[in-house]
């Protein structure tokens, strides 16, 4: 047992803001919130977390990650820059994740991006994952970084056509695999940290063949589907050509949308489109400072608040960090739509609302609030607020006073993983080590590829 006490509490639930309270921590829940004095002689016993003047809140959620980028960070490429999207794509990423094919490579990529997180607030993501060098067993060596960060996980393999049918078929049964082991886990060996989708990657990349194998497998399975939509023009261009329908009519076709679907970016789509996200319940999740970087353009935002399309953020690997990713959502429609009234209500519902209803597809337990019964994902923030605080401003005091570092103390399903800045479970910098050792080599790899 754990009590975190003498607390600023945002629950960003029923409760609301609690200027001085208390958590109780029981295993990996919530077992109760309330006074810090009153818990404290319920449950005598219990380690004592002093957070006085600080601010605790349910950890961020990234609703869209991959780990596996990591090893791109300050990599050089050869040639001329890529000039577009599928350029970058294929000079970088696909060649990436190809010569990704070894235990060592797959694991350092994802623990790094993981310890970021923990020290950046991220208590929970949803990873998508690519090595074609190594896909059987793959999703394993995920696993196995993300329990040994302590972090929560969906996982799935990227399903794609574009190396071949056979490692097409690979990926696929990567997806059926680490599904299947989830399930029976759930059944004998309950490991609720980590769960599982299934992968694809984007339509450009898919064979009508391919999508029909892999809806079969997921209506056996009862999943959805972790799939790029239309995030470059790229991916209209091809599905017009492959079947004269746009990419979210062609995946509508298939039946991959549906309520247990992440349909990630959603930039270049029309209203027809828009129409049939809403009416299948598929759930958007947006990527903005990724969506900048690659200049692919801007998801149309507000239009999915307008239908009610549930609509979550992510960082697309370009950054572990949540406090970046919403600070950018909520600049980039004011200057999209050139109107400095719009992106802050949407950019607090991404971060603050829908993303826990997305994760909620995912586990059993409620993630992204502090109630009784909800997992404990919990940061404390060396925040002390300079201007009055509360429920109705906090979002405000997160984007123009908060930023990486207030982050004092992260805790995952009830255990410690940071506290006062310092990692408790992890040798970061024998990690970091390692990985840096285990890059060089990929890179040298990479440039005699």
């Amino acid at each position: 047992m754990k009590i975190i006490g003498n607390a600023a509490i945002l629950t960003l639930g029923e409760k609301g803001f609690i200027p001085d309270g208390a958590i109780a921590i029981q295993g990996e829940t919530i077992e109760e919130i309330g006074n810090t004095e009153d818990l404290r002689k319920k449950y005598p016993n219990a380690e004592f977390i002093n957070a006085e003047h600080r601010l605790v809140m349910p950890g961020f959620l990234n609703a869209h990650m991959h780990l596996y980028s990591t090893f791109a960070r300050g990599m050089a490429l050869k040639g001329e820059p890529p000039k577009t999207f599928g350029e970058i794509l294929e000079k970088l990423w696909w060649k990436l994740d190809k010569n990704l094919s070894t235990k060592e490579e797959i694991y350092y990529s994802a623990i790094v991006p993981l310890i970021e997180g923990i020290k950046t607030g991220t208590t929970a993501i949803l990873d998508h994952h690519a090595s074609f060098g190594l896909i059987d067993g793959s999703l394993d060596i995920v696993e196995r970084a993300v329990l040994d960060a302590g972090v929560r996980a969906a996982l799935c393999y990227e399903t794609s056509d574009r190396w071949g049918k056979e490692a097409r078929d690979a990926s696929i049964r990567e997806n059926v695999r680490f599904i299947l082991k989830k399930k029976k886990d759930n059944i004998t060996e309950p490991e609720t940290l980590t769960a599982a989708t299934f992968g694809m990657h984007a339509s450009l990349t898919l064979s009508d063949e391919t999508l029909e194998i892999s809806k079969g497998e997921a209506d056996k399975l009862g999943v959805g589907f972790h799939i790029h939509v239309a995030e470059g023009e790229e991916d209209v261009e091809d599905s017009l050509k492959k079947s004269g329908a746009r990419v979210v009519e062609r995946l509508q076709k298939f039946g991959i949308l549906g309520d247990k679907t992440l349909a990630i970016h959603c930039i270049h789509i029309n209203e027809k489109e828009i129409d049939i996200l809403r009416e299948t319940n598929t759930m958007v999740v947006h990527n903005p400072e990724s969506n900048m970087n690659n200049a692919v353009g801007v998801a149309p935002i507000l239009e999915f608040f307008k239908r009610g399309i549930l609509t979550g953020i992510g960082t697309d690997g370009y950054t572990p960090s949540m406090f970046e990713s919403v600070k950018v959502a909520y600049i980039l429609p004011k200057l999209h739509y050139k109107d400095p009234r719009v992106g802050g209500a949407e950019s607090q519902k991404m971060l603050f609302e829908n993303n826990r209803k997305i994760f909620a597809k995912f586990f059993d337990k409620p993630v992204g609030v502090i109630e009784e019964g909800a997992y404990a994902d919990i940061v404390i923030l060396d925040y002390f607020p300079p201007t009055p605080f509360n429920e109705g401003n906090a979002f405000y005091h997160l984007i123009f006073g908060m930023r990486d570092n207030v982050v004092n103390t992260t805790i995952v399903n009830g255990k410690v993983l940071m506290k006062d800045h310092k990692l408790t479970e992890i040798d970061e910098e024998a990690v970091m080590a390692k990985a840096k050792e285990v890059a060089k080599k990929f890179w040298e790899k990479m440039q005699n590829d």
